[in-house]
C-alpha cells in the first residue's frame, strides 16, 4: 500500500480509503469483519462511514458494526484512521423538528455524541459535512466544529458534495476566526463525472485539501460488469444509464483488456493519478472484491492510456474559465 498526506495536513493516509456504505445493508456484519480485517492488513488505514449508513429505520448500524469490529481489540481503533459524517435525518424522536437535513451547533453536537457511542471510540479523526447547509451561518458551523476540535473529539474537519465557491467561503471564515477549516472534500469524480475539473478540484488544490473521490466506478458502471449485467435483473434506471454510455463503456472495455489490467483498478488508478486526490473510496460488498480492488494503487497509465482515456471519456475542456472563454 502507498500513503500521502491528507491535503496540507501532517496527517499520513493509506492511497484507498475504505468505504462502509454497505455494511449493514449489502454486507453482513461477519463479512464486513473480515474486510476491514483484510483491510488493515492490505494496509488501508483510511475507513469512511456516515451516521446515517444502515439508512432509513436503520440509521447508525454502519456505525454500530464499525464499533463492534473495534471492541474486538487487537489495536484495531488506533490503527484505524476514522472518518465520518454529519448532516442528514437519523430518525431520532428527541430530536424533534431538528430531525431534518442540515447543521447547526445542537445538531453538530448531539449527532457526534451519537457517533462516537455506536463507533465506541471517544474521537475521530475525519468529521465531514456530508452537504452544504446552505441556512446555517458559517459562524455557527465553525464555533460548533471548534467546540469539537478544542475538546479533542475530533481532529481534522472535512466537507462532502460542495461547490468550489462553498470551499472559499467556508476558508475565508475560518482563516478569520483564526481556525485551520476544511482540510478534505469528499465529492463525486470518475471518468463519467468530470464537472469537478472546472471548478472543485483547482479550488481545493489552491486551499491545500485533499479530495477524496467517491464513487469512482460510478456506480458500478466503470467496474467492468455493467455490460455483462443480465437484462432481467437490471433496474430501468441501471438499464438507462448503460444505454447512454454503451459505446463509452465497450470502448473502455476493450482499451483495459489491450493496457492488460480490469476495468475497475484502470478507473481507479485514473482518479489515484490526479495531483489533488488523496484516496478514493472503494466500497467493497465482499472479500474478494477488496483484494481485485488493491492492484490499483500499483498501476502507472502512460500518457498513451491517458489520451486514449481521454478520447473515450472527454472532460469539460481544463478549469474555468479558460474551458468555456478566453
Amino acid at each position: 500500500m502507498e500513503y500521502t498526506y491528507l491535503g496540507r495536513t501532517g496527517l499520513r493516509v493509506s492511497r484507498l480509503c475504505l468505504g462502509t456504505m454497505n455494511f449493514g445493508v449489502d454486507t453482513d456484519e461477519q463479512t464486513a469483519f473480515r474486510i476491514m480485517d483484510e483491510a488493515l492488513d492490505a494496509g488501508i488505514t483510511f475507513f469512511d462511514t456516515a451516521n446515517v449508513y444502515g439508512w432509513g429505520a436503520n440509521a447508525g448500524l454502519t456505525e454500530t458494526i464499525i464499533g463492534r469490529w473495534f471492541a474486538q481489540g487487537g489495536q484495531r481503533r488506533e490503527k484505524v484512521i476514522l472518518a465520518t459524517k454529519v448532516y442528514e435525518p437519523i430518525s431520532n424522536p428527541l430530536d424533534g423538528p431538528n430531525d431534518i437535513r442540515g447543521l447547526s451547533l445542537y445538531k453538530i453536537r448531539r449527532h457526534l455524541e451519537g457517533s462516537l457511542r455506536r463507533l465506541q471510540t471517544d474521537h475521530v479523526e475525519l468529521y465531514q459535512m456530508h452537504h452544504i447547509d446552505r441556512r446555517t451561518p458559517w459562524d455557527e458551523l465553525w464555533e460548533a466544529f471548534e467546540i469539537q476540535v478544542r475538546t479533542g473529539k475530533v481532529s481534522y474537519i472535512g466537507s462532502s458534495n460542495f461547490a468550489g465557491w462553498h470551499l472559499v467561503k467556508a476558508q475565508s471564515v475560518a482563516e478569520a476566526r483564526h481556525f485551520m477549516g476544511l482540510v478534505s472534500e469528499q465529492h463525486k469524480f470518475n471518468l463519467l463525472e468530470r464537472l469537478p475539473e472546472l471548478e472543485v478540484l483547482p479550488a481545493a488544490q489552491d486551499l491545500g485539501l485533499g479530495v477524496i473521490p467517491w464513487s469512482p466506478l460510478a456506480g458500478g458502471l466503470l467496474g467492468g460488469r455493467a455490460l455483462a449485467t443480465d437484462r432481467g435483473v437490471r433496474t430501468s434506471a441501471l438499464s438507462e444509464r448503460i444505454e447512454r454510455h454503451r459505446v463509452q463503456l465497450e470502448k473502455y472495455s476493450a482499451l483495459c483488456r489491450e493496457f492488460g489490467e480490469t476495468e475497475a483498478n484502470v478507473a481507479l488508478a485514473w482518479t489515484l493519478a490526479h495531483p489533488v486526490v488523496t484516496a478514493p473510496i472503494i466500497g467493497p460488498r465482499t472479500v474478494e472484491q477488496l483484494r481485485d480492488t488493491l492492484r490499483s494503487v500499483e498501476i502507472r497509465l502512460g500518457e498513451d492510456v491517458m489520451r486514449e482515456l481521454e478520447a473515450i471519456f472527454p472532460g469539460p475542456g481544463g478549469v474555468s474559465p479558460e474551458a468555456y472563454a478566453w
